[in-house]
């Protein structure tokens, strides 16, 4: 039986720049059974290199092709969609460069798209210049839609706040691109060569790693170590198939990782048993 982990990053595997207890040996554990798995973010300031470093510096194990950002489905769909085509950004390097790997030219007049990633430069003279653009007839996507980042020092304005700026002033709705996007949660999916059925996501945010999952089909693991409490299942119309403390009970050797959320217990059309949820958080 094959099974392969999605894995978000922030109050999964650390939290600010400290590692969550058990992450490291979670991560060492996949390596070593061979099972494949990605880390998934909706940051897309950084590029894979520069993720994959960060991790190794907080003593996680990870290469490149362990790390798949949003910034990546972006500039992998805009080639599909229009090969070659141009863009007026507003983000880093993350963003910046996927696009040019994937055949995109960044300009400054008349682009085919207006992409908006994270930035912590962004004026309004690129707001103007953008919504300008958007009204002249250039499309409008989103690498994703979180109102907000967590810095060491607090919480900034996100990408998505940058969006609904630009969506208010030019009266058009942004296609975003990153979790839960079902254009993000496939793209990981098909790098990983895996089969709906076989795709276990892991993360700690329901908005976003688990709605994303349930919309896919793939089996879900919520973890209490980030955004999401238990006393916030009870609100949500949906849910993970599984929760734990913290991603600590994957990597222990009891816990079989290819058979962590076994097939009968997961009914696609059955309601959420809350009951459950709550046994598998105590």
């Amino acid at each position: 039986m094959c099974r392969g982990y999605l894995i978000d990053m922030d109050g999964v595997i650390y939290r600010g720049g400290e590692p969550i207890p058990g992450a490291a040996a979670f991560i060492q554990r996949l390596t070593r059974e061979d099972v494949p798995f990605l880390f998934l973010t909706n940051n897309s300031q950084r590029t894979r290199r520069d993720v994959a470093l960060k991790l190794l510096r907080m003593g996680i194990h990870a290469e490149e092709r362990h790390v798949f950002t949003c910034a990546m489905a972006t500039a992998r769909y805009l080639a599909k969609r229009k090969p070659k085509g141009t863009a007026f950004v507003i983000g880093e390097g993350g963003l910046l460069m996927a696009l040019h790997r994937n055949g995109y030219a960044v300009v400054d007049k008349s682009p085919d798209y207006v992409v908006v990633g994270e930035g912590r430069a962004v004026t309004l003279e690129m707001l103007e210049t953008a919504a300008q653009m958007i009204l002249d007839g250039a499309k409008l996507i989103a690498t994703n839609l979180d109102p907000n980042c967590p810095t060491k020092d607090g919480t900034r304005p996100g990408c998505g706040a940058t969006v609904a700026y630009l969506e208010t002033a030019t009266g058009t709705q942004a296609m975003s691109m990153g979790k839960p996007s079902p254009i993000m949660m496939r793209a990981a999916r098909k790098e990983l060569g895996l089969a709906t059925s076989e795709t276990i996501m892991v993360g700690d945010t329901l908005q976003t790693d688990i709605l994303g999952g349930v919309q896919m089909g793939y089996r879900t693991i919520l973890v209490l170590t980030g955004t999401t409490q238990e006393a916030d299942l009870a609100r949500s119309a949906y849910g993970p198939d599984r929760v734990i403390r913290s991603v600590a009970e994957l990597a222990d050797p009891d816990t079989d990782l290819l058979d962590v959320i076994p097939a009968g217990d997961v009914d696609d059309d059955s309601v959420p048993d809350m009951d459950a949820w709550r046994q598998a958080a105590s």
